[in-house]
C-alpha cells in the first residue's frame, strides 16, 4: 500500500518513526511534510494534504502525527472521502478500519511514544474493512452525511 504521512511541529520528531514503521511493514511512505521542525508548521495544512491524497486515491491510507492528534483529526475530517479517527491503541486502530472503514489514522506524539504508536500503525495498516452488511449500512450512511 502506498500510505501518506503527514506532522507539524509537534508530530515532527515521532513522524520519522512512523514512516520507519510503514516501511518495514513493506509498506510505501508518501512524505505530505513537515519537512522541518518549524513551529509555524501548522496541523491543518498536513492533515488537509494526507486527507487529500487518500481522498483522491494518490494514497491507500494515512497516517497524521500531531501534539494530540486532535487537531490532525479534525482538520482531515473536513475533506470529503477521509475518515480520520485518532487512537492510542491497537484495538481502536484496528476496529477502526475493520469495522468503520477507516483511511486516516491520528496519533497524538505528547501522548504516546514511539513503542505503542508503532503498534497502532501495524494494527491500522494489517487491518481490512470486513464489508459485513450492517457495517457497510452504517459506512453508506457516513459517506451520505457528506453530500
Amino acid at each position: 500500500m502506498i500510505i501518506a504521512v503527514g506532522s507539524d511541529h509537534a508530530g515532527f520528531a515521532l513522524k520519522s518513526v512512523v514512516i520507519e514503521c510503514i516501511r518495514a511493514a513493506g509498506h510505501e511512505v508518501t512524505d505530505c511534510g513537515a519537512y522541518a521542525l518549524d513551529p509555524a508548521d501548522d496541523y491543518p495544512d498536513f492533515a488537509a494534504a494526507v486527507a487529500r491524497a487518500v481522498a483522491s486515491g494518490k494514497a491507500e491510507r494515512g497516517i497524521l502525527v500531531c501534539g494530540s492528534g486532535v487537531g490532525a483529526s479534525v482538520a482531515a475530517n473536513k475533506v470529503r472521502g477521509a475518515r480520520c479517527a485518532l487512537c492510542h491503541d491497537t484495538f481502536s486502530a484496528r476496529q477502526g478500519v475493520e469495522d468503520d472503514d477507516m483511511n486516516v489514522l491520528a496519533l497524538g506524539a505528547r501522548i504516546i511514544g514511539p513503542s505503542l504508536a508503532q503498534e497502532c500503525i501495524n494494527a491500522f495498516l494489517r487491518a481490512r474493512f470486513s464489508k459485513a452488511a450492517r457495517h457497510q449500512r452504517r459506512l453508506d450512511k457516513v459517506i451520505a452525511l457528506e453530500k
